[in-house]
């Protein structure tokens, strides 16, 4: 179905794969188009409790495909009409009602790196080469970057990191909370937490949850969160997921919660 990514789903957990190993992942505009796709519809899916995002061969992503030379970010669209490629997934991520964990499993930079942005949870192999290197092709953070990342890490380290362009040590990306944990091994470490996320919650928890957090973050006033919260916990005390919840705290099992994300109502309309 896809030229430049490949998915596989089992046992609830989705594998989103960056595939053009032989370009180091790079960035193109059909893989913007495909990208596109498959998050627009991920949603639809019941069956995909996480989506765990990765990248084929030695890299993550190198960042945007440059053959085209320094035409690469020409447009012949009127600077009103024209909206830049990775903002366009990045908005669609931000819909996305699953949990979604980035194993960066080598090099991330530019695009490769601030298209992990709008994600949840973000593992990066020990020592891979990461940064915000815009200032140094001689053009400024994309893909929303401009509102995720100082939202991560704070301004100060967000202006550092992106008015230098350097390279980022991954000790620092963890200690900066760009990233929440480094391994040798990051696909592996992305599936024992999906699999944490898929076996022992319940969807519907999740998929507030994750809309919450995000969209709590433009609120001037905790109250706008303890009214959605109310509205949630009314709406979950007289359905079935907290009732097994509670009834498998009690019988000591495992929960086995029935509902699906997809029958959660709309809170945040």
């Amino acid at each position: 179905m896809y030229e430049t990514i490949k998915t596989e789903l089992e046992d609830g957990i989705l594998t989103l794969t960056l595939n053009r190993p032989d370009k180091m992942n790079a960035y193109t505009e059909k893989m913007n188009e495909e990208l596109l796709d498959f998050y627009k519809n991920v949603n639809k899916d019941d069956a995909v409790r996480v989506i765990v995002v990765t990248g084929s061969g030695r890299a993550f992503c190198a960042g945007m495909d440059l053959s085209e030379g320094g035409s690469t970010f020409s447009s012949e669209q009127s600077a009103e009409d024209y909206r830049d490629l990775g903002g366009q997934v990045s908005l669609q991520v931000y819909e996305v009602n699953k949990p979604i964990i980035a194993a960066i499993n080598g090099p991330a930079v530019g695009i490769g790196m601030t298209m992990t942005l709008p994600m949840d949870i973000r593992i990066v192999k020990k020592d891979a080469k990461i940064g915000f290197v815009f200032g140094r092709r001689g053009i400024g953070p994309e893909a929303g970057s401009g509102w995720f990342l100082p939202r991560l890490v704070g301004i100060g380290k967000a202006l550092e990191w992106t008015l230098t362009g350097r390279y980022i040590p991954t000790g620092e990306a963890v200690s900066s909370g760009l990233v929440q944990y480094e391994s040798d091994e990051p696909l592996a470490k992305a599936y024992e937490i999906a699999r944490e996320i898929a076996e022992n919650t319940a969807a519907t928890s999740n998929s507030f949850t994750r809309q919450l957090l995000w969209k709590m973050l433009g609120q001037d006033h905790p109250e706008a969160s303890h009214l959605i919260e109310s509205k949630f916990l009314h709406w979950a005390g007289q359905n079935a997921d907290a009732n097994e919840g509670i009834q498998s705290f009690v019988e000591k099992r495992p929960a086995e919660f029935p509902m699906k994300a997809s029958g959660l109502p709309e809170f945040f309309k």
